[in-house]
This record gives structure tokens, sequence and C-alpha cells, in this order.
């Protein structure tokens, strides 16, 4: 009697313990995958700041601008209205998922941080000159584009992964007769020149001759770059009209 007393109690024991150790395997996981979220987005805000910073620093830029990683999955009028006013840059998931290097990430940067700087000027604290920039038209956005490339220069990155960022990023529009933004094949082929002109030597040592980003866009702007062979041979002055 006192042996089966012994063997019923031994057994209640083992499922409770087994129930318990079931319940803690439940639990274990969904705290270690927050936590392992957690360290990943810390990490990704650690490589935001410290890249953004060397741009900062790099081009004696004294304004202060901030940086956030955010996990929103769209980019409204609104957060760029908030990003200005509030002189930060925002860089999403959805855009960081699409970043592949340093000098991508410092493409997506340096592009933003030439946007804030602008709202530092003109009525009520920039905001004016904020709400203009939130509907930049095509010629900022071409001087905004080659603000970036210098940026990224000046702190030691390779500029054609603004090439390679757009590239993969930005949509190629119907028109952008009625548009305010310029089609994404115009935006290449003007960032594409301007490095042409002023910074040869990354074409020349070309460290993204064998990315397949880079190759699309030489495949995807053969019309553009014959138009710009063109002016090269024949040094002229004149603004090309990319399409």
């Amino acid at each position: 009697m006192k042996l089966k007393l012994l063997l019923i109690i031994s057994f209640i024991f083992f499922n409770v313990s087994f129930a318990s150790e079931n319940i803690n395997v439940n639990i274990n996981p969904n705290s270690k995958a927050n936590e392992l979220m957690l360290k990943e987005e810390n990490t990704i805000q650690s490589r935001i700041d410290k890249i953004g910073t060397n741009l900062l620093n790099a081009n004696k830029i004294t304004k202060r601008v901030v940086f956030a990683y955010d996990k929103e999955d769209k980019k409204r009028f609104m957060n760029i209205y908030d990003e200005l006013t509030k002189r930060q840059v925002i860089i999403y998931e959805d855009l960081y998922k699409s970043i592949e290097d340093d000098n991508e990430l410092a493409a997506a940067l340096a592009r933003e941080i030439s946007l804030v700087v602008k709202s530092y000027n003109g009525m009520w604290g920039g905001r004016i000159d904020a709400i203009q920039v939130g509907l930049s038209s095509k010629k900022f956005e071409i001087v905004a584009d080659k603000r970036a490339v210098d940026y990224m220069v000046n702190a030691g990155y390779n500029p054609l992964g603004l090439i390679t960022f757009i590239n993969k990023t930005c949509p190629q529009k119907r028109t952008d007769k009625i548009a305010r933004h310029n089609l994404t094949s115009k935006r290449l082929a003007v960032i594409y020149e301007y490095i042409t002109y002023k910074y040869p030597q990354y074409l020349e040592n070309n460290e993204y001759e064998n990315n397949k980003y880079y190759q699309n866009f030489l495949l995807t702007s053969l019309s553009n770059r014959a138009k710009l062979k063109e002016k090269l041979r024949t040094k002229s002055t004149k603004a090309i009209k990319y399409e």
C-alpha cells in the first residue's frame, strides 16, 4: 500500500515538474526573441548614429542633427515635415532592408542631412523652409543629390553607393511633367555626370564594377550615358536633357 502511494506521489510530482518545464519553454523563447530583436535594433541604431555623425563631422555641419531608426512601413508627408522641424533624420525599416553596405547607408543619410540642414533657415525657425523642402522642387532635388555626393566623399564614402541605393529604392514613374520629383533615371544620370566631372577617381578605380545593382544601373542608363559620352567628346558646356 505504501509502495502504491509512493508511486502515485512520484507520478504527480513528475507531471507537475514536466508541466512547469513546458511553461518555461513556452515563455523563454518569446522573451529571448524580444531580447534578440532589441539587440538587433540597438545595433542598427548604433550603426546609423556612427555613420551619420561621421558625415556631420567630416562636413563641418554646425547645425544639430540627430538620427533615428523607425520600424514604420511608410514615410508620409507629415513624417517628413516632422523630421525637418525636429531636425532629425529617420531611417525606416523598409528602406534599411535595401541597404547593403556602409556607402549605401551613408548615401541614405547624406541625402536626408542635406534636407534637414536646409530646414534651419527662414521664417518661423525654419518651418516655412521645412514645408518647401517637404514639397521639394525638381531643381532642389538635384541640388540635394549633388550635395549628398559631396558629403559622402568628404567623409570617405564611395559616392557610387548613392547610385546603387537610389537604383534599388526609387521606382521609375512614367513621366515627371506634372510631378514634384524628377524621373529616377534623370536623377541617376545627373549624379553619374556629377561624379564623372568632380570625382572621376571613383569611376577609374571602380569598386562597384562587379556589383549587380551598379551593373543594372549601367544596363538601364545606356542612352543617358551615351549623351554624356558625346558631351565629353565635344567638350560641350550645355546641360544634357536626360530621359
